[in-house]
């Protein structure tokens, strides 16, 4: 498990600036049940901040409830200096820098499988595209257009439904759908599993274009070589809680594999650890 190199292209990382008095994104003791115990954590505008640890530990909630979506959520967050309290997505979506989630199960969760691939790219864009009680259809058909254009979407064309494109294809349209709202936050919640690898080499580039661009990126992944490849900053979770914040070249598989694990490492001789419960 540890070793073995990164075998993805990643695009190239800026060089690490020093923290802004003022982030965009800034995260205080947020707590939910015991799935959420106490998460801190602060992203800057332009920049990845990952989160890793092992499946379940509390990744999903954390992305779950800075959207909105879980309810009687405590602690505090603010949106570029001022404290927000999201009531749902929509309120997440209309905040000072809007904020968009990309979420895990692009079938039960980002698709609409049975509706156009127009229809599903314009369906978190509607109230920007009524007219009253109609729909523009011309704004409509430039943001599909923008759209399949700048994700290189392979599709008939915009009325084929959306359930017949290619996993690679369907997932271009989830972020290409939440791309269209112009968030300046964008949560993502493993957004490559199950694609083929040259899609996921089109979504790391377009990633940190979005964020050399100057947008807050949140980044879950189940897989090591992203967190590495992709990530400003990695905080790894463990029961909830955030137990270790890794940055530059401390970016290491041997560093993340012995957070998710709850252990600390050490040099060789000296006692190893358990990281906080």
């Amino acid at each position: 498990m540890i070793g073995r190199e990164i075998t993805q292209t990643y695009p190239p990382k800026p060089p690490p600036v020093a923290p802004t008095p003022t982030s965009a994104l800034d995260v205080r003791d947020l707590t939910w049940g015991n799935r959420l115990r106490g998460i801190s954590l602060w992203v800057r505008r332009g920049e990845i901040l990952g989160l890793g640890g092992l499946d379940g530990q509390g990744q999903r909630e954390l992305l779950l409830a800075l959207f909105g979506v879980l309810k009687d959520v405590r602690g505090s967050v603010t949106v570029n200096g001022a404290a927000v309290a999201f009531a749902g997505p929509k309120a997440a979506m209309t905040a000072a820098i809007p904020i968009a989630l990309v979420p895990e199960d692009r079938k039960t969760e980002g698709l609409l499988l049975r509706l156009p691939l127009r229809d599903n790219l314009s369906l978190a864009s509607l109230d920007r595209l009524r007219r009253g009680l109609f729909l523009d259809r011309r704004a409509e058909q430039l943001l599909v257009t923008n759209a399949t254009e700048r994700l290189r979407i392979a599709a008939a064309s915009p009325s084929v439904a959306v359930g017949t494109l290619s996993g690679g294809n369907q997932q271009k349209v989830v972020v290409g759908k939440w791309l269209a709202t112009d968030p300046g936050i964008l949560l993502l919640m493993d957004p490559t599993r199950g694609i083929d690898v040259g899609t996921k080499q089109e979504l790391y580039v377009l990633v940190r274009q979005l964020a050399d661009a100057g947008a807050t990126v949140l980044f879950y992944s189940t897989d090591y070589d992203e967190l590495i490849g992709m990530c400003d900053r990695v905080a790894i979770l463990y029961r909830g809680q955030v137990v270790r914040e890794l940055s530059g070249d401390d970016i290491t598989e041997a560093n993340i594999v012995a957070a998710s694990l709850s252990v600390q490492v050490v040099p060789a001789g000296e006692p190893r650890t358990a990281a906080p419960a």
